[in-house]
């Protein structure tokens, strides 16, 4: 057997999360044993579509022509589309049915979040939908001291200056207003925003934000994955603000890493990410503020271990062996051979 990946609109996606869970999905596949293709071949169960974009539809109408099972991966909802690009407010209706009808199509759909589960029922599919974490690599991303002065010195920080990250594309969504708002109530605190966006894209409100951004402020773009690592684990504090998500791979990467770690309270954490036992979290600008200020001046209890031990958690060998189950459930592997069941020998 094998699992066909479907790539098509990764360049597109690539430096998103969806592009981030691509990789994932294929390092899951593979450290659990199951062969990864990159297209239809003979023994082909399954196909994982990631997209939605019109050719994602073709391939996944393609796979049912062949018998083959699509799994569809509901990364997307109405609610993380709005507030990000462009018109995507005014769109957000027929984004949704776009959704439905995308997702309908798969046998399986896979949602990273009990919270992203919740709303996708909520839009009428009739095909199971399992939550199922996006997961990290929590070997490469991971606590090293030592990165802190390679760190300071790539950005030209000074050796005691305080500095705060956060990392997503430059949209208000993310919480990029509230993050340079955060700044100017800090002035003596570098912050430093990780991610980029196509400026064409960006509603006009952002970019002139951006424009007008406090001199504490360093946007780097985006960078790769071993530039972002140095960052989880040279920086004080990662503030994610983001408005709605459906899981939030940066910030399982942070908790990887061990950076005390501030969220905005929304529903995707519940359950999961727990205010003052694994992370904090916050709901306002003078709550985000004195939090942020804390952490640095290291007088709230530390959280770091709490966070990697729920990063762990979900591995990608975790994530792995819990897919596996769904192909078995959804009959997509066969099932495990009942075991055996061992009789007192008679005397």
């Amino acid at each position: 057997m094998s699992i066909y990946l479907y790539r098509g609109g990764e360049k597109l996606v690539g430096r998103s999360g969806v592009g981030q869970a691509i990789r994932h999905q294929a390092e899951c596949l593979s450290r659990c044993g199951l062969p990864v293709t990159d297209r239809f071949a003979p023994d082909t169960d399954a196909v994982h579509i990631n997209t939605v974009l019109p050719d994602a539809v073709v391939t996944a109408l393609l796979a049912r022509l062949r018998g083959r099972k699509v799994v569809w991966y509901g990364h997307s909802t109405m609610e993380d589309f709005r507030g990000s690009f462009r018109g995507s407010d005014l769109l957000a209706p027929l984004f949704r049915r776009w959704l439905t009808f995308c997702y309908g199509l798969g046998d399986v759909v896979l949602t990273p979040t009990p919270y992203s589960r919740r709303l996708l029922a909520g839009y009428g599919l009739r095909k199971p939908v399992y939550s199922l974490s996006n997961g990290v690599d929590v070997d490469f991303f991971h606590p090293d001291a030592a990165a802190k002065d390679t760190f300071r010195k790539r950005y030209h920080l000074g050796a005691n200056e305080k500095t705060v990250i956060s990392v997503g594309h430059t949209i208000a969504r993310k919480g990029l207003p509230e993050f340079l708002e955060l700044a100017r109530r800090m002035p003596d605190v570098r912050f430093l925003w990780f991610g980029w966006t196509d400026p064409r894209l960006v509603p006009a409100a952002i970019t002139r934000a951006i424009r007008n951004a406090p001199p504490n402020v360093l946007f780097p773009g985006f960078v790769d994955r071993e530039r972002l690592r140095e960052a989880y684990q040279g920086a004080d504090v990662f503030a994610f603000l983001s408005h709605e998500e459906t899981e939030g791979i940066v910030v399982l990467e942070a908790l990887a890493c061990g950076i005390p770690t501030v969220l905005r309270d929304i529903p995707v954490y519940d359950g999961w990410l727990e205010d003052r036992k694994t992370v904090y979290k916050a709901s306002n600008p003078g709550e985000f503020q004195r939090i942020v200020m804390d952490l640095l001046a290291g007088t709230l209890p530390d959280l770091t271990a709490a966070g990697r031990q729920a990063a762990e958690e979900r591995s990608l060998e975790a994530v792995g062996e819990r897919l596996k189950d769904i192909y078995r459930k959804e009959r997509i592997l066969p099932p495990l051979p009942a075991p055996l069941k061992h009789r007192r020998a008679r005397a």
